[in-house]
């Protein structure tokens, strides 16, 4: 019984720091950023955000997963993440899942996926079909994705923005 109390726990974490990550990504599109967002949490708290800033800063690398694990290892003063889960808005991008697998991140965990970015005019796809040699569940880092209702917010908001800079 403890055990299946503690996995409910534990999903319901999950569950609130996409719901703040995905809220992160919204208010992103608000303040002129993409509609990412992500957070690097370690023993059950959050040690970094971050939101995408490719358009606002001019850096492709600027992505919110990146953005967060930058801040995460400075705080944490570290360039290893072991120990750390990254929680993710969205499915992460092929670059973003390298940088995750270099940082040593334990797991994973995500909302929307790449399809639903792609609806929005972010279609990497054509990046994951360089990856999809190895199946997820033979890479050394658990990739989860969990489906929330709202996932597609950021989304919603990058479309109706009227003056955003499409990439």
């Amino acid at each position: 019984m403890t055990a299946n109390i503690q996995e409910t726990s534990a999903q319901e974490l999950k569950r609130a720091w996409l719901e703040e990550a995905i809220g992160l990504a919204t208010n992103s599109v608000t303040n002129g950023g993409g509609p990412f967002g992500a957070l690097v949490v370690k023993d059950g708290e959050v040690v970094a955000i971050g939101n995408n800033q490719v358009t606002a800063t001019l850096d492709p690398t600027a992505h919110a997963e990146v953005s967060a694990m930058r801040a995460a290892c400075k705080k944490l003063d570290t360039f290893s993440l072991g120990g750390c889960v990254l929680i993710t808005s969205c499915e992460p991008c092929p670059m973003c899942l390298s940088s995750a697998l270099w940082a040593r991140v334990d797991r994973i965990v995500y909302a929307a996926d790449r399809d639903d970015a792609a609806v929005a005019g972010f279609d990497d796809r054509k990046f994951y079909d360089l990856f999809e040699k190895k199946p997820a569940s033979m890479w050394p880092t658990p990739v989860e994705r969990l489906d929330l209702p709202n996932r597609t917010a950021p989304f919603d908001a990058w479309l109706a923005k009227s003056d955003r800079v499409d990439y």
